[in-house]
Formats: structure tokens, sequence, C-alpha cells
């Protein structure tokens, strides 16, 4: 027996799940849950520069077959910034930026800029400003930290006003001066920063993505980056997560020299008042920035340094399939009835007054044509009867 499903019993429906998400200290700042991918090499004096662009942070020893990617991290710099301007010695004959040797790898970070702003802005030519909106100079991000979450843990998107980040602004300033901070975990100025009061103030880049104001908790009114929500991206304003002008003192790869290395923030040996914005971030390799960020700002214990819910969209088509009292209370299994055709009774000598019933096992879907297409089984069988007028909920998610 078939009954023709009606469009009144067809409906289509959205469902959201929400899953937390969080990332430990250590998973960030440990040196073998990031893996790097070094394909910058340059030449000159010595050994040179081998480099990566980015690094990708794990769930444990990037190594083991069991290891989870959970986001990438990067660094760029915007070419129309005063950081470029005030270091750049011109261009060449194909339009391409200068820079002296005491920089490294400004074209690569200026090109990883553009890539995100192309991706999340549409235009590989604009700046990220922070608010999103702002038209202030104030809020142009010259320098940023991007991370870039993966799919795996984002899903379909990042659920507004979820995001929380714990992050030191201040490099460890030790009372010893002969330990070098820029390798060394900090210790002071940690800062969280969130999305609080995304949901009210949603923005929409020309890349098609919805924008949200990353701020510091202890004053919302403070913006220091931006939040992607469907690609899963955050892009930080190096100059406000961290107190760029503060002095910076350690050893960084570098050209020119027989070591292949500089010690800056150190009388006679490379620049002796370094800060890290711009002194760092234009003279140290692109590892080198990752590595002091990554080990360095997420400090090396056990607590969350990163949380936020995602949001997984299901659309789902209900199929509301209706058995009144009258209908489907006969079976096709060949022991329902004898070989006279009659209904088998449990009880003997009941068969002519016995009411015929059954159990709903399943539920089968048909073309036009009586073609099966799918089957619903239920999670156990129900009995059906003249006196029962039933509906069977059957849901498609895709």
């Amino acid at each position: 027996m078939y009954k023709e499903i009606t469009p009144g019993d067809v409906k289509t429906t959205t469902t959201n799940l929400n899953q937390l998400i969080d990332f430990v200290e250590q998973d960030i700042s440990g040196s073998t849950t990031r893996k790097k991918y070094q394909v910058y090499v340059t030449g000159g004096v010595g050994p040179g520069i081998t480099s990566s662009l980015f690094h990708t942070v794990f769930d444990q020893d990037h190594s083991l077959q069991t290891a989870n990617e959970l986001f990438d991290m990067t660094f760029g710099i915007f070419s129309g910034s005063s950081i470029v301007s005030n270091i750049s010695t011109g261009e060449d004959a194909n339009g391409k930026l200068l820079f002296p040797s005491t920089s490294v790898m400004m074209r690569e970070k200026i090109n990883i800029y553009s890539q995100y702003a192309q991706l999340l802005l549409g235009d590989k030519n604009k700046q990220f400003r922070a608010s999103f909106s702002s038209t202030s100079t104030s809020d142009n991000i010259d320098s940023a930290l991007f991370l870039s979450f993966k799919r795996l843990f984002t899903r379909d998107s990042i659920k507004r006003e979820t995001f929380a980040m714990r992050f030191y602004q201040t490099a460890s300033d030790s009372i010893d001066t002969d330990q070098d901070n820029l390798s060394r975990t900090s210790e002071i100025g940690s800062a969280i920063f969130t999305d609080v009061g995304a949901a009210s103030s949603l923005e929409l880049s020309d890349a098609g993505f919805n924008v949200g104001d990353l701020s510091k908790a202890s004053n919302t009114s403070e913006k220091v980056g931006l939040i992607f929500y469907e690609p899963g991206i955050i892009v930080l304003d190096a100059a406000k997560v961290t107190s760029g002008s503060q002095f910076m003192s350690g050893t960084i790869k570098a050209v020119g020299n027989s070591n292949g290395t500089i010690r800056i923030g150190r009388a006679g040996e490379g620049n002796p008042n370094a800060k890290l914005i711009p002194d760092f971030i234009t003279s140290a390799s692109m590892d080198d920035v990752i590595e002091h960020f990554a080990s360095t700002r997420f400090q090396s214990g056990s607590l969350t340094a990163l949380t936020f819910h995602n949001n997984t969209s299901i659309n789902s088509t209900l199929y509301f399939c209706r058995a009144t009292a009258d209908e489907f209370n006969f079976s096709r299994n060949p022991t329902y009835t004898d070989s006279d055709g009659r209904i088998v009774v449990i009880d003997e000598g009941q068969e002519d007054v016995q009411k015929g019933f059954a159990f709903v096992t399943s539920v089968g879907l048909y073309d036009a044509s009586e073609e099966l297409l799918a089957v619903a089984k239920l999670s156990r069988p129900v009995e059906k009867n003249d006196e029962k007028d039933m509906t069977f909920r059957v849901r498609l998610d895709f």
C-alpha cells in the first residue's frame, strides 16, 4: 500500500549545532607542536637565511599520526604603512620594493598581508582597520598577526560573542639585564581579547564575510583586531596587542656575516636600541617573528589560550508520513497470514473476532514510479491498529 505525500506534508528547516573549542597554551608555545615549512632561502655572506612563511599549531607532537592541525599562524605588514616607507630604498625596474640588507623578508611580509586582504576584504591593496568600519588613520593595522583556524574546529563559522584569547602584551623584563627577552616566556602584562558586543555591531566585508571587532575585555572601547567568522580567521594589530615600543634584545637570523645571526638590543651588536615595532618585525625573519609571538606571548602552561564556540548549520527536509486508523494495519510478512489467507492469531479460536494489527519498523519514501528512494528505520517497532491515527516524521539532513 502506498500513500501520496502532499506539499503540506513537507517542511524545510535549519538548525544550528554549537561545540566548545579551546586550545591550551603549551600547544601554541611548544616547539614540537608547531610545524615549520622552510620554503624561503637567501644567500649572502655566511650560511644565509632559511625560513617558513607560516607555522601550523598541532594538538600534540606534529610528527605523530594522531596529531590534529589546530590553526596556522603568520605575520604581515601593509605595503602602504610608514613601517615600509621608512626603510624602503626605492623600487627596481619591475616596480618591486627594495630594502636594505638589515631588513629580512620584507617582500614576503607584505605579500602575506596582501593575500589576507584579498581573501577577507576583496582587494589586496586594502588595509585592515580596527574597528572594521573606522576611517581614522589611528585605527589602521600596519602590522598584523594572522591566526587561521582549521575547518575541523570552526565548521561553518565561529559563533559570535564566544571568542576569547589570553595574550601577554609585555615581553618579560628580567632584573638580570644579560638575559634576552626575545625568546623568554612573558611573565607580565597578560590581557584577554574578545569579540564581546559583536552581535550588535556586525559588519560585512566586500568579500562577503561577517566581521566583528576584537577588543580588550577590560576596556571594550580599545579595539585590537578583527574576527572573520565564516573563514575562522583572526587579524590582530601587532602594535595594539603588544607593547610595540618596548625594548627588545636577543639573537635573530641575519645575512652579511659568517655566523648567519645577529644580536639586537646590545651595544656594538646590531641595533642597540631595538624595539619590537618597527625594528624587530622588519629585521627578523618570518620564523623569528612567529616564534617570538608563539613561544613567548601565549605562556607554556596548561591554561586555555584560545577558546570559542563553532557553529554547524544543518539543513533538513521533514516528511510527515501520516497513517489514519484504517491504513497500514496489515503486513506483507508471509508469516502474517496462513495458507487460507487469514491473519494468524495467537489465541486459538479467536480468528473471527481478533482485530488485525501490525508493527511498523520502517518507512519507505518512493518516487512517482514507485521506485524506492530512501528508507527510515524506527528505533523500535511501533504497534499500528484500526484505533490509532499515527504520523511518522522522516528527517533528511544535508
